[in-house]
């Protein structure tokens, strides 16, 4: 039975079957999608794209500063250390700007050109056409795939499946010890880990992630980008008619139909499209880009690549799919600079702006005064007036540092303890202090004093104005 359905393109009504794979049953199970391979210079594009954020991922936590692990987001110790740059608790407004930034700068770019984070830079995208490229090497194509599945068990599928699952899970946990070595030192996590000398929450992190991978990259795969991930959900709220997304263009392609390579396409009534349907073979994520826009597509240019080939041996004009935008479709000229891109681009480079600011003012020493709960001040033997302090000094950098303990707010005064401290990278040091002031120069019961600790280089300053006590 055909059900009727129409379609404005290009003011033809068209008779489109329903998909006999498809259940009327909203809530039926998903079937499983056999992505076909395709070839094209967005295809390699994008391979060479996730090979290099593959390769950076991997690199960047085997890299060494000062002889330390250079990237190391210590969670235990409560500090970050990123290339010579530490960041305590304290700081955790630039990681915070940090984040908005990358947030404006998404919300840019998908402005511009729609989702194309999701089909060329998003770790989930990437690993999942990892585990496709094994499945491929190893089942073989989308219809050796489809009958090998079809297949009762016999040895050549056993040893098929064990070997694609095998090459999962090393993947799975080769990836999760690379991203949980960001947080341990990378170097020993590896020897521990396969010498079976790692603690409970390494062992069980290193697990927990490798688990994730495989059931992300591997089964779940289009179910993370159209039902998990937020980002797919408002998307649409930053498209508009200028957004560039990967589009089909019925005004060439309809009505669609097969036909011989050397008939006339405008004698028998027909548009470009041959209805082959490779561009939902090689969806990731198993859509008809032909049915115009829909949130599951990642914008990854598979179907682009697809189509461009068949219009090749068509001998048609390439484009029928292709990234565009509404407008373009329409006839219209595509509008790059609109309020909402330029919007999101002021308030990206404001969030950027801030950043730099924070870094640029950031002085990498802390410095903590406590009094002596004990005593609130005494008399030396001289009828001076003493003042117990402890100062903690931390050394935010990654190299140990020479500081020098001064007083500012009384002219005569005498400091009592160990004025000058060397504080190795990412340490804090205790250091107690007395100061003794001559009883003329004290006129209130409770005045202001600041302690001064600067670097011996005189490149790195901080103040810290506390009390002294004298009834």
């Amino acid at each position: 039975m055909e059900q009727k359905v129409k379609v404005v393109a290009a003011d033809r009504v068209k008779i489109q079957r329903p998909d006999p794979n498809q259940s009327n049953n909203n809530y039926a199970p998903r079937s499983r999608i056999y992505v076909r391979d395709t070839k094209g210079k967005l295809e390699w594009f994008r391979r060479g794209f996730g090979f290099l954020l593959l390769a950076l991922f991997v690199i960047i936590p085997w890299l060494q500063f000062n002889g330390e692990q250079a990237v190391l987001l210590d969670i235990a110790e409560q500090r970050f250390r990123i290339f010579g740059m530490t960041l305590w608790p304290q700081d955790l407004t630039i990681l915070a700007w940090l984040t908005i930034v990358a947030a404006f700068a998404l919300f840019f770019v998908t402005t511009l050109y729609g989702r194309v984070w999701c089909g060329f830079m998003c770790p989930q995208t990437t690993w999942t056409f990892i585990f496709m490229w094994f499945e491929k090497k190893i089942e073989g194509s989308r219809h050796q795939r489809m009958a090998l599945d079809k297949r009762p068990w016999d040895f050549d599928k056993l040893w098929r499946k064990t070997a694609k699952h095998g090459s999962w899970i090393i993947v799975s946990l080769f990836t999760a010890l690379i991203f949980v070595g960001y947080f341990t030192d990378i170097r020993e996590l590896f020897v521990n880990f396969f010498t079976f000398d790692t603690g409970f929450w390494a062992t069980f992190s290193v697990l927990f992630f490798a688990f994730c991978t495989y059931g992300n990259a591997g089964w779940m795969r289009e179910i993370m980008c159209t039902h998990i991930c937020p980002y797919a959900r408002f998307q649409s709220a930053m498209f508009d008619k200028d957004t560039v997304t990967v589009s089909y263009d019925p005004r060439r392609g309809e009505p669609r139909g097969g036909r011989p390579r050397k008939a006339d396409r405008r004698e028998l009534g027909l548009g470009d499209c041959i209805d082959c349907n490779m561009c939902v073979q090689v969806c990731p994520t198993g859509i008809d880009i032909r049915n115009g826009l829909q949130y599951e597509c990642i914008n990854c240019g598979a179907c682009v690549d697809a189509c461009n080939d068949v219009m090749d041996k068509m001998n048609y004009p390439r484009g029928l799919i292709r990234f565009t935008t509404e407008r373009n479709l329409e006839g219209g000229k595509t509008r790059k600079f609109r309020f909402k891109s330029i919007g999101y681009f002021v308030a990206m480079l404001l969030m950027a702006g801030l950043l730099v600011w924070e870094i640029a003012t950031r002085v990498p020493l802390q410095v903590d005064i406590l009094r002596d709960r004990n005593q609130l001040y005494s008399i030396n033997m001289e009828g001076w007036v003493e003042n117990s302090y402890t100062l903690k000094i931390l050394n935010k950098s990654q190299l140990p540092k020479t500081f020098v303990v001064d007083t500012e707010g009384f002219t005569n005064t005498q400091l009592k303890g160990d004025t000058r401290v060397t504080v190795d990278g990412g340490e804090v040091a205790n250091v107690p202090v007395t100061l003794a002031v001559n009883p003329e120069q004290v006129t209130e019961r409770v005045q202001d004093v600041t302690f001064v600790v600067k670097s011996i280089e005189g490149d790195i300053v901080q103040r810290h104005v506390t009390s002294f006590i004298y009834e």
